[in-house]
């Protein structure tokens, strides 16, 4: 079982339909399958105050700010978060466009999922540092799995888990 801060590797697997012409085939079967091992690098949110961002995940969460650079040509800077280096663990990117100062919040993005040791204490930390718990920690609805959920300056939700249990 993977821990905090080890590196995983996904696969995804392409499928190649295998066809002696270019017409439709009624036999499901004849695929070519090929593993190709796949990271997660990042996730992309972008952000109307950068430096609030950047203060919020790191000073909040316990990110660190990995890299930053700034891009006048395209007027944006993209700054990369993360628990550790990039090469051992996913980023999160955030993009600050310099002429946008907020954004509207879609219907298509769900939230971010970080795990932390213990819900109930990282919600007290968090409250603590200026952080603002929307549903603070205890068990989902229908399950036994202890969650809580943050919103960051943006309005972008996180979610905090525990560790994983058996049950």
């Amino acid at each position: 079982m993977a821990s905090l801060g080890d590196t995983i590797v996904f696969h995804a697997t392409v499928c190649t339909r295998l066809t002696l012409d270019d017409g439709p085939s009624d036999d499901p079967t004849p695929y070519l399958t090929e593993m190709i091992p796949m990271k997660l690098l990042h996730t992309m949110l972008r952000v109307g105050n950068l430096q609030h961002s950047i203060s919020f995940y790191c000073d909040v969460l316990g990110m660190r700010l990995l890299r930053q650079k700034d891009y006048p040509d395209g007027r944006f800077t993209l700054a990369f978060l993360g628990y550790a280096d990039e090469t051992e663990c996913t980023a999160l990117e955030l993009t600050h466009n310099w002429d946008t100062e907020s954004y509207e919040m879609g219907t298509g993005f769900g939230h971010l999922a970080i795990q932390v040791p213990d819900v109930y204490q990282a919600c007290e930390d968090i409250s603590a540092k200026g952080g603002e718990v929307v549903r603070p920690a205890g068990p989902m609805k229908h399950g036994s799995t202890v969650l809580a959920f943050v919103k960051d300056p943006d309005g972008y939700m996180i979610e905090l888990l525990g560790p994983k249990s058996n049950d």
